[in-house]
């Protein structure tokens, strides 16, 4: 009985060593291979889930109706963008082509916008801004 009860006490340390290798990634491992047969069902259908996640992505992307939706612009802004009703989307790059253009962009800050006289009004009277604040201050001058 002792050699027994020595096998059992080699065991124990066996058993603590186990959970000190589950953090290394080579023991999940070698657990799914100790139960394969179990495990090959499972598999085949979280495969079939991850074969048409695959497909989804090759499906051209349709853009969201809210962001096409025609929006007439506020008197300050249509001087900037013309007074024709536009998407947000075709808005926001009505007005990167007016900073580009007239160069507004800060040189040291390239994501700050310095305002002229027309992007002051559409801003707030704001003499700079950020260009993810351009977008929110915007949005308030389309109906």
């Amino acid at each position: 009985m002792a050699t027994t009860k020595k096998p059992a006490a080699k065991a124990v340390p066996v058993k603590k060593a186990a959970p000190a290798k589950t953090v290394a990634p080579a023991k999940p491992a070698a657990k799914p291979a100790a139960k394969a047969a179990a495990k090959p069902a499972a598999a085949k259908p979280a495969a079939k889930p991850a074969a048409a996640k695959a497909a989804a992505p090759a499906k051209k992307r349709t853009p969201n109706a809210a962001f096409m939706k025609p929006m007439t612009p506020s008197a300050a802004l249509a001087a900037v963008v013309g007074s024709a009703p536009l998407p947000r989307t075709e808005v926001t790059k009505k007005i990167w082509e007016y900073i580009k253009k007239s160069k507004l962009q800060d040189a040291a800050n390239r994501r700050m916008i310095n305002a002229d006289a027309k992007l002051k009004a559409v801003f707030g009277g704001k003499s700079q801004v950020s260009m993810f604040e351009m977008t929110k201050l915007v949005s308030g001058h389309l109906k």
